[in-house]
């Protein structure tokens, strides 16, 4: 027996129509269709919506009153849409197989405990939809934020930060098994998944999500591709490479969150005219920040050319030794984030961690890692928005000893509440969704 609806939830169901119309407006316009595509993902599960809804999460917890938000607290890099499958391996730039954040789409400036509230509520969603009762959730919520806060103390007292990463000697059990995966990659994998070889040279694969480019969108996305090139640092700027295109096409069909983004995959002639190390990159076209929505600070909006521009800088801001060939462009006046489609990119594997021992021993990795993302950026971040030493002024409106037990239960409390606020509006969205509650996207 289903219960009735009242007069509050059709307010809020009324609200998480708004906020999701006003966030996705232009693209639901552009490509309704991706977009009921995203939205059936979404109804899939209350994580699913969580990871989709981003927008919401901050419409919210911008009304509430946060006491750990001061001048500097408020205003530095986030990764803006955390969450436990945000995590995974990249390859740095010094070649180390590293564990840490790995999705920039929504990072921008704001509240430190942004991120750390929505990660706590993630993992009560998590142990909620393992049947995990609540003391246990609150218990697996405490690890992850202890283990920030403890991190943030760590690089306040050490001076060389830039040294700290999670990698196969400094990690064990699940995070440590998928960066023994990402190590068996290779890239000549990648290369024969998304190409072929004719006339003795590599090319793109036809395939679902690929499509050929006509003459004039070709002549667009190669003058940006000019463009990108120059936004790369000097530093970064490989003498092995001479960034010569082999091939370019269009491509769709990305995860939830990118619904509706144009994007375009280039093939690149690799460091020698061996074909197994040919490199493939990624263009897409930059999305607006959710947090961006409620941060009103003219320092920030100025500072951005584009969508693309503030994704390729906070990545730098939020990620020690970025990928080389990260940088940014614009086709057409619209901005696009430019990376390299790595084959040693690997992500956690939730649905195989079902105990709680097997959960614990990721958490404490989990915060540690959002701690460097807060604290720790690439040596060449063009950043000059946040003049301060992060982990100072966090540890600074933390504190120590009793007031980290309060910040813990604070963020424990909110995990806990939010988690249940996100399984409600889940239905409330389903049941909106079914109706054709959204202007521009049909169920059907």
């Amino acid at each position: 027996m289903t219960s009735r609806k009242t007069a509050r939830d059709d307010q809020r169901q009324a609200h998480i129509v708004s906020v999701l119309e006003e966030a996705f407006a232009e693209l639901m316009t552009a490509d309704p269709v991706a977009f009921r595509a995203k939205f059936r993902k979404m109804a899939a599960d209350p994580g699913s919506f969580y990871r989709g809804s981003a927008c919401l999460f901050y419409a919210d917890v911008a009304a509430q009153k946060d006491p750990w938000a001061d001048e500097r607290t408020s205003r530095i890099w986030i990764q803006g849409d955390l969450h436990a499958e945000n995590f995974g391996t990249y390859m740095d730039g010094d070649g180390v197989l590293v564990f840490d954040v790995n999705d920039f789409d929504e990072a921008y400036l704001g509240h430190f405990t942004w991120d750390v509230r929505r990660m706590a509520a993630s993992i009560a969603l998590i142990g909620w939809q393992k049947a995990l009762p609540d003391d246990m959730i609150t218990e697996l919520i405490e690890i992850y934020a202890r283990s920030y806060v403890e991190q943030v103390h760590e690089f306040v007292e050490t001076e060389r930060d830039d040294v700290f990463s999670l990698g196969l000697d400094s990690t064990d059990g699940p995070v440590h098994d998928v960066l023994l995966t990402a190590k068996l990659a290779s890239r000549i994998e990648l290369l024969e998944e998304l190409t072929v070889i004719e006339d003795y040279d590599r090319r793109f694969r036809a395939g679902p999500g690929v499509r050929q480019l006509d003459k004039n969108e070709l002549f667009s996305v190669m003058a940006a591709f000019e463009d990108y090139k120059e936004s790369i640092p000097e530093r970064k700027r490989s003498r092995r490479l001479n960034y010569s295109i082999k091939d370019v096409v269009g491509r769709s069909g990305f995860g939830i969150g990118s619904a509706g983004l144009p994007a375009y995959n280039f093939l690149i002639e690799g460091w020698t005219q061996a074909l197994e190390n040919d490199i493939v990159l990624s263009m897409k076209q930059g999305n607006v920040a959710a947090p961006s929505r409620v941060v009103d600070d003219e320092r920030m909006t100025d500072y951005f050319d584009h969508h693309g521009h503030r994704t390729a800088v906070s990545q730098r801001s939020l990620q020690a030794r970025s990928d080389p060939l990260l940088g940014h462009t614009a086709v057409d006046g619209v901005g696009y984030v430019v990376s390299e489609l790595s084959p040693y990119d690997a992500d956690l594997d939730w649905t195989e961690l079902v105990e709680p021992d097997q959960i614990r021993s990721v958490l404490g990795y989990l915060g540690q890692a959002t701690a460097k993302a807060h604290c720790v950026s690439d040596e060449d971040s063009d950043d000059t928005l946040v003049e301060f030493q992060t982990e100072e002024a966090i540890a600074g409106v933390i504190g120590e000893d009793k007031a980290i037990a309060s910040f813990v239960e604070d963020i424990c409390g909110f995990g806990l509440e939010y988690a249940t606020r996100v399984r409600a509006d889940y239905g409330l969205f389903v049941d909106a969704f079914r109706a054709g509650g959204f202007s521009d996207v049909t169920p059907i």
